[in-house]
């Protein structure tokens, strides 16, 4: 039954294809779909290569690498310990984890307002922001371009000066500004830098030696470099100003380690019996907070419906949950399926957004359809209103 429900998507996806295969027709089941996809990928340029894993709270399921390390003909080719930059991953892998840790320990509140911390807002227009609206995109704040010296600074600087044009709460609005300020919360409350911080709470009782910031020279050979920037350097300028450790974007994994993250997601924060976050702040993270009356849905840190959410695809249940990066990676879990799906690639194409989001798509989609379990998709109950009708989206660019 698997393998026909994976034909008739295939089929789907590429009619054509299909309608001009005559007897010999390939074997769809399992990850053979999804290797076809990479190598597409591959062939049309959108890609160097990638790296595919599915997997449950056990481990993993399947795993796939297609591709080389780069677009050079002499470069190595990928597999599940290969590392990328994964751009905006770092969201919801090192700093939303990194501040709901704090969170859980009592040392911040949700509402806290931004100026018990950055005292730098006080008599702005911002003073009523509040981690709460930072990790859902709610604050109001757009995206600063960050100066080349004192860049942390500037940055608060030019979100404190900011002429407020939408209210708290009031919107949403996804903005790199909003973890900017949140990787440095986590050094402002523990007195360490947020890869300090997240290597020894998070990243080293994970056992997940391929995550880190700032990776070594040498382990260069063994990173995928992006487009037009050198291997183990972070490709978004923003983040390089600030030393290459930033709360939106800077952090280097493996689809292994990202494996054994996800298995941790799915398994209320413990892993191998290591207790990495509380059970009650997994779901807190990953609780719905309702936007426009649900046409967007994040939680705290993470996606789960919105202009970003292509790496959901079309089976995933309304519990699931995921992010999506700008270097070609993303990641979807799916707790009511016990279902994770990776993606990493190396992206050459980055005009052609449409055909990477229906790449992650259908992926998803395939994994679902082969490897997932029976999941109501009637709708999640828990919800908060935290947008007002009428407000416009912001658009993915990721």
């Amino acid at each position: 039954m698997r393998i026909i429900i994976s034909f008739i998507l295939i089929c789907l996806i590429f009619p054509a294809l299909i309608l001009s295969a005559s007897d010999d027709v390939p074997d769809y089941g399992r990850i053979a779909t999804i290797d076809f996809l990479m190598e597409r990928a591959i062939s049309d340029n959108l890609i160097a290569g990638g790296v595919v894993v599915i997997g449950d709270h056990n481990g993993i399921l399947s795993s796939s690498a297609r591709g080389k390390l780069s677009a050079s003909p002499d470069a190595p080719l990928l597999d599940q310990l290969s590392m990328f930059d994964i751009a905006s991953l770092t969201k919801v892998i090192a700093t939303a984890p990194a501040v709901m840790k704090l969170l859980d320990e009592g040392r911040i509140s949700l509402q806290d307002p931004l100026v018990r911390w950055f005292p730098e807002f006080k008599g702005s227009e911002h003073e009523n922001v509040t981690i709460f609206n930072l990790l859902t995109h709610t604050s109001g704040f757009t995206d600063v371009q960050i100066s080349t010296e004192q860049s942390m600074e500037t940055a608060i600087r030019k979100a404190a000066s900011e002429k407020n044009q939408l209210q708290p709460g009031d919107s949403f609005k996804y903005a790199d500004i909003n973890f900017i300020l949140l990787g440095e919360l986590v050094h402002r409350v523990s007195g360490r830098t947020l890869d300090v911080y997240c290597r020894e709470e998070l990243f080293k009782p994970l056992l997940i030696p391929e995550t880190m910031f700032l990776p070594p020279p040498d382990f260069a050979d063994r990173i995928a470099p992006t487009l037009g920037i050198a291997s183990g350097i972070v490709q978004d300028r923003n983040s390089r100003l600030l030393g290459g450790v930033a709360g939106h974007a800077g952090l280097f994994s493996s689809a292994q380690d990202l494996a054994r993250f996800a298995r941790m997601m799915l398994d209320g924060g413990t892993i191998d019996g290591r207790q990495i976050l509380s059970e009650r702040t997994v779901k807190l993270m990953t609780s719905p907070f309702f936007c426009r009356h649900g046409t967007v849905v994040r939680g705290l840190g993470w996606d789960k419906k919105s202009p970003f959410s292509a790496p959901k695809g079309r089976l995933f249940s309304d519990a699931s949950f995921g992010h999506s990066g700008y270097s070609g990676s993303s990641i979807w879990i799916d707790p009511k399926q016990d279902l994770f799906v990776i993606l990493l690639t190396n992206r050459l194409n980055y005009h052609d957004i449409r055909t990477l989001n229906q790449l992650r798509s259908d992926i998803s989609t395939l994994a679902a359809a082969e490897f997932g379990k029976p999941a109501d998709n009637s709708g999640v109950t828990a919800a908060r209103k935290i947008i007002r009708p009428g407000e416009d989206l912001h658009q993915s660019t990721t």
